[in-house]
């Protein structure tokens, strides 16, 4: 199935030590996960596994707690010392709370309760294979992010020599680069530019000012040039690390246009345009009059574009909520003579409601699937459907909602095993899939299965093509909502009974 190919290509590179003192179990793990890694090493006890360690290299480590000579959790310590980056994913038939609250102190990458449950295990290495793959990217573009910086300035260096009627074409070839990556990015740029145009005209400044402010927004994300696709497309919330990443395209934006005469200028405007007044921005924490004048008016501009506009975390605020928040923030994050005229100058403009991060294209359908596709089933997952919820409530795309929800399915698990549980869901949407393409579809919190529709569907036909797939002993239930009845923006407010 594809989901199987999927986890195979993910790990099919990776190394495993494995260590397990239950000889039965230690065969059974180390057949299942021979059919995914490059290489799996076994060893029966703690010290035997720390001697492995030592003489290999291994990208992932899966053990038992409880071992004689030394347990699990002395072992990982003993393997963090040696590389603290370990990967670990702990294995016991135990729910011992201190193991826990130590496996947490180590900060495991997972832990998988014996005996095992694959989908659960499969899961586990699916997330840590996606972490040691998008450490291993971030490490690659840390390496090569000079290299690349270089290459970047060297291709801008060689603009000096345009002709001056070829100036815009030069800032819109760049800009199309941050494009072909992130289809909101563009148009953010050009309104950024324009936003803080019109306030440095109301503000006095002259018309070279007023131009130059406008070409620094147009450049001022091109920095993200080198910033990871898997951080830049990510649609969930940042980590620590990733968050930083985003920040450093700052510092990458100044150094790609500090070296050219002809963006040296902008290079200084671009640079501080996450700084604040009060001195809590970023990249140098600069205040006041030490952030230039233009930046300032670019600080305002950007914030003012992230607030009226929809992104996939979060919908948009309406003009006068954003004024009135950039009021509120008025000698904190902005400036106060650049407030006044904002409020101004912005006050009037006519936002496009049509300006979101949602996929269009089948290319951005596929894009997204890497972060919203359900491994098991090739459905959606409950992530997108809570993202697309919150879309709707600003535009009612979607006016119905049907939940397929399975009864006792655990219990049904119990007597016939995950595998015929797993057959089950992948029936169900097989025929969710086949006979309602013009849906969306999604698994939701295990054994759930909700439709979007734009139109009513009708439910006897729906209710029919899946009660000739369920067993006997597991009966399901049919429910459908009016989604401007039910006004929600999380399916759990549903699935919970909450309403």
């Amino acid at each position: 199935m594809k989901n199987i190919k999927t986890l195979k290509q993910l790990c099919m590179n990776l190394k495993v030590l494995y260590v397990e003192d239950d000889m039965l179990v230690q065969k059974s793990m180390f057949n299942y996960l021979k059919k995914f890694f490059l290489k799996v090493e076994t060893a029966n006890d703690g010290e035997a596994g720390l001697e492995l360690y030592k003489l290999g290299s291994f990208d992932i480590v899966i053990t038992d707690i409880s071992m004689p000579k030394m347990n699990g959790l002395q072992m990982i310590e003993k393997m963090r010392a040696i590389n603290p980056e370990q990967i670990v994913l702990i294995t016991s038939a135990y729910t011992n709370p201190e193991y826990m609250i130590e496996s947490i102190k180590m900060s495991v990458d997972g832990y998988i309760v014996k005996p095992f449950d694959y989908e659960q295990l499969n899961g586990e290495i699916y997330k840590i294979t996606q972490k040691i793959i998008k450490f291993a990217q971030n490490e690659e573009y840390k390496k090569n992010l000079q290299r690349m910086v270089n290459q970047k300035t060297s291709e801008l260096s060689s603009m000096i020599h345009f002709q001056k009627y070829n100036y815009e074409k030069t800032l819109l070839s760049m800009v199309e680069m941050i494009e072909d990556r992130d289809t909101y990015t563009a148009g953010h740029s050009q309104r950024v530019a324009h936003y803080s145009k019109i306030i440095a005209k109301d503000m006095g400044h002259n018309e070279e000012e007023c131009k130059k402010v406008y070409q620094a927004g147009i450049l001022h994300d091109i920095g993200k040039i080198a910033t990871p696709d898997i951080i830049l497309l990510n649609p969930h919330k940042l980590n620590d690390l990733e968050y930083k990443l985003i920040q450093e395209h700052v510092n990458v934006s100044y150094r790609l246009l500090v070296n050219i005469p002809m963006f040296k200028d902008l290079a200084e405007i671009v640079y501080a345009h996450h700084e604040h007044y009060d001195g809590s921005g970023y990249p140098r924490g600069l205040k006041g009059d030490e952030i230039p004048t233009l930046s300032h008016i670019m600080i305002v501009a950007d914030a003012f574009d992230a607030m009226t506009t929809n992104r996939i975390y979060k919908g948009r605020k309406s003009v006068r909520i954003a004024l009135e928040e950039i009021r509120t923030l008025e000698s904190s994050s902005f400036a106060p003579d650049v407030v006044k005229s904002a409020l101004n100058v912005l006050k009037n403009i006519e936002i496009d409601d049509n300006i979101n991060q949602l996929p269009k294209t089948e290319v951005e359908q596929e894009r997204f699937a890497y972060f919203y596709r359900d491994v098991l089933c090739d459905l959606y997952n409950e992530n997108y459907l809570d993202l697309l919820l919150v879309q709707n409530s600003l535009e009612l795309k979607f006016k119905y909602l049907y939940i397929v929800a399975l009864k006792d399915f655990t219990l049904y698990n119990q007597n016939h095993g995950w595998k015929q549980g797993d057959k089950v869901l992948k029936r169900i949407a097989k025929v969710l899939h086949d006979n309602y393409s013009k849906e969306h579809i999604f698994r939701v919190y295990g054994d759930d299965f909700v439709l979007l529709s734009e139109d009513t569907l009708d439910e006897t036909v729906l209710h029919k093509r899946l009660k000739v797939l369920m067993d006997k002993e597991l009966p399901f239930e049919l429910k459908s909502y009016l989604v401007k009845d039910i006004n929600i923006d999380r399916i759990e407010y549903l699935i919970n009974k909450k309403i």
